[in-house]
């Protein structure tokens, strides 16, 4: 049983899924099936209930996976280390990011990333916010790009950016006649806003509570696309990451508004787990992902 092996059955396990597993680590889904055999084979149990839709792990199949994790993680630790030795940056860097993060964002650090150390990785996964915290604390990910970041026991929190939030509406709609408005211009009018699970929506309701405005709840979503959506069909209007509405403003289909008396921000940032010693390619990511959301920064 080799390190590549363990990799294999770890991303297998991740995944839920042989096929998945097969795919991030460029093997077949046979050979997946057959890393997984070794390993059960080498310690004569079954480790995965495969009966069962989707498999799940037998206890012995979790003390192995949560094992087999912390010796990818150190060993992916010391090839980093002895390779910068060398002046050289390798291995690979796991990302998890919230949607809203700013994809165009997130894609040019990954294509500079690339570009400056070619024998470098990046995987990047886009969650749901509470999933990225589970994907940081678990160890499937190295590092998570959140809103409204805040340290715990187990977590560090590396700022990023502070992002000016706007009232979006359709346009044409009466808002769009004022430069700027405050919360009581919002008193009443129909919003759509966030799920009222997330950080941003609770802030945002904070923000109304303490002014006493209350505003028609229309809809509810997830996600900053589907609020988009609803305000571009007339549906309502909303509160949302200046940057994320950018393009939309530049092609027409949403109109922004100032808010002021105080302005609403939304802060970035990084977490990973404490007492975590980052590789040095992990440190190179962080410290370019930190001068590409400076420059965002500058274009607000």
């Amino acid at each position: 049983m080799n390190i590549d092996t363990i990799r294999v059955f770890c991303d297998v396990v991740r995944c839920h899924s042989f096929s998945r597993g097969a795919k991030i680590n460029e093997v077949s889904q046979s050979a997946a099936t057959q890393s997984v055999h070794r390993v059960e084979q080498h310690f004569g149990v079954q480790l995965i209930d495969r009966s069962k839709r989707p498999f799940v792990l037998t206890p012995e199949g979790q003390a192995c996976y949560e094992g087999f994790r912390e010796v990818l993680e150190l060993y992916d630790s010391v090839e980093a280390r002895v390779h910068s030795l060398r002046s050289e940056i390798s291995g690979l860097v796991r990302v998890a990011a919230i949607y809203s993060v700013g994809l165009h964002d997130m894609r040019r650090c990954m294509q500079d990333f690339m570009r400056r150390y070619p024998k470098a990785k990046v995987r990047l996964e886009y969650l749901r916010p509470n999933k990225v915290f589970d994907a940081v604390l678990s160890a499937e990910a190295d590092l998570g790009v959140i809103s409204y970041p805040s340290p715990t026991p187990d977590l560090n929190v590396i700022p990023l950016r502070s992002e000016r939030m706007v009232v979006v509406c359709p346009p044409g709609h009466p808002l769009t006649r004022h430069q700027a408005v405050t919360a009581e211009h919002l008193q009443g009018i129909d919003f759509i806003g966030f799920e009222r699970d997330l950080s941003i929506r609770k802030e945002i309701d904070r923000y109304f509570r303490q002014r006493s405005i209350n505003v028609h709840m229309v809809m509810e979503f997830d996600n900053i696309e589907t609020i988009k959506e609803a305000v571009e069909i007339g549906a309502g209007v909303s509160i949302l990451p200046e940057p994320t509405v950018r393009d939309d403003v530049r092609n027409g289909s949403l109109a922004i508004v100032r808010l002021i008396a105080p302005e609403l921000r939304r802060p970035l940032g990084v977490i990973h787990r404490q007492r975590r010693v980052f590789t040095p390619t992990i440190a190179k990511f962080v410290e370019l992902l930190q001068q590409v959301q400076n420059q965002a920064a500058e274009e607000q």
